[in-house]
């Protein structure tokens, strides 16, 4: 039996995405740049389903630029921020995704200075931890909206005052929270915010960097006038058609995916709770409803990770081999987890597919590799 578990990484195509965006697979050829009447059935799909993504989370269409994904738009957010406000200083939490972190440290190789926003042992980044950081000169704060290992949800709309009180732009990436849970650009009090289609059942290859227009922003690419000369190239209409039918039905049916996936994370957490060696991580804050993090004492978390994959079990890993050693997840460092539950870490995101007998399979098998794991430590400890 194949068990997927792994939804925050990617989730799968919705028959009803996939049905919207067939007809521009093929059938309907055009350039959406083009003024004849096959560039603007291709127009018109895009303008439609920027509608549709606006509406997710509660922007107006033309807010909306269009990227390859989230990573593109991070990217766009910190590189294009960077360029238009040459040495402005960024403050960056300390938990960000890597497609955020890495643009943020090749800025400040170059001229902006970039501050780590630190995150309490609950997981949260609170307005008190960026105000430790602000400087005068401080101009863009960027603070993720749910974490993408533990699901922490952020207070964002109370970092976000902060930041506007001393005159910073505010962004976050929303990757993991949109269609997942109730998101307001307008509400959270942002001048920018991320978005990626493949979180929510839509197509992989497809994002977007919602912005306000008063947030100055330069192109990191140039050759063309698409998406207001903000993102140059011709439009991925299949995938932007899907992203929007997505974001459609994320609206539609939020209520009853997180319900859903909640029944499966509040009984797994339960089972969990069995273990004497086995941690939740962040397991009383307020968390992404699909979403479950723990450690297991005394695992090395990728060989867990390919243990349960042996068994038809698809999850993820907080740790990550470097050079031939294994080390905790950046977020897990940040948060002060101990190395023996952080080098166990596995991260478990339901999705709508899932159901109880998804979480009995996954019980089974720890309690199947678990005897195998302390027969070989003590075996080793004999030689």
């Amino acid at each position: 039996m194949a068990t997927y578990l792994d939804h925050n990484a990617t989730t799968p195509l919705h028959p009803a995405v996939f049905e919207a965006m067939q007809p521009y697979l093929g059938s309907i050829c055009g350039n959406a740049s083009s003024l004849h009447r096959f560039g603007r059935l291709h127009s018109d799909a895009i303008a439609l389903a920027r509608e549709q993504v606006a509406a997710l989370v509660g922007a107006q269409a033309e807010q909306v630029i269009f990227t390859s994904g989230g990573t593109e738009a991070n990217n766009l957010l910190v590189q294009g921020f960077a360029a238009a406000q040459p040495e402005a200083r960024i403050a960056i939490s300390a938990i960000e995704h890597m497609s955020l972190l890495e643009p943020a440290q090749a800025v400040q190789q170059k001229a902006n200075p970039v501050d780590r926003i630190e995150c309490d042992v609950d997981g949260y980044v609170t307005a008190a931890a960026l105000k430790k950081v602000l400087h005068t000169d401080t101009r863009l704060v960027s603070v993720m909206m749910a974490n993408n290992e533990t699901g922490v949800i952020q207070d964002i709309a109370a970092v976000a005052a902060l930041a506007r009180e001393q005159g910073a732009f505010m962004h976050s990436d929303a990757s993991q929270a949109a269609g997942k849970l109730p998101v307001s650009f307008v509400g959270s009090g942002v001048h920018a915010m991320t978005l990626s289609a493949h979180k929510f059942y839509g197509p992989l290859g497809a994002g977007a960097l919602i912005i306000d227009s008063t947030l100055p922003l330069k192109p990191i690419l140039y050759g063309g006038a698409q998406e207001k000369r903000r993102r140059s190239g011709t439009e991925n209409v299949p995938a932007i058609v899907g992203f929007g039918k997505a974001a459609e039905l994320a609206r539609s049916e939020l209520n009853a995916r997180m319900q859903h996936t909640r029944a499966l994370r509040d009984a797994l957490e339960a089972e969990l709770c069995a273990f004497s060696n086995v941690r939740i991580f962040a397991e009383h804050s307020e968390r992404l409803s699909n979403t479950v993090q723990f450690g297991v004492a005394g695992f090395d978390g990728e060989t867990l990770l390919m243990q349960l994959d042996r068994k038809g079990i698809a999850v993820s890993s907080g740790s990550a081999c470097t050079s031939g050693k294994t080390e905790a997840s950046h977020v897990l460092r940040a948060m002060a987890v101990a190395n023996e539950f952080a080098l166990g870490a596995v991260r478990v995101s339901f999705g709508m597919s899932n159901t109880q007998a998804d979480v009995e399979h996954l019980i089974k098998a720890l309690k199947d590799i678990m005897p195998m794991q302390n027969s070989a430590v003590m075996l080793a400890a004999n030689i």
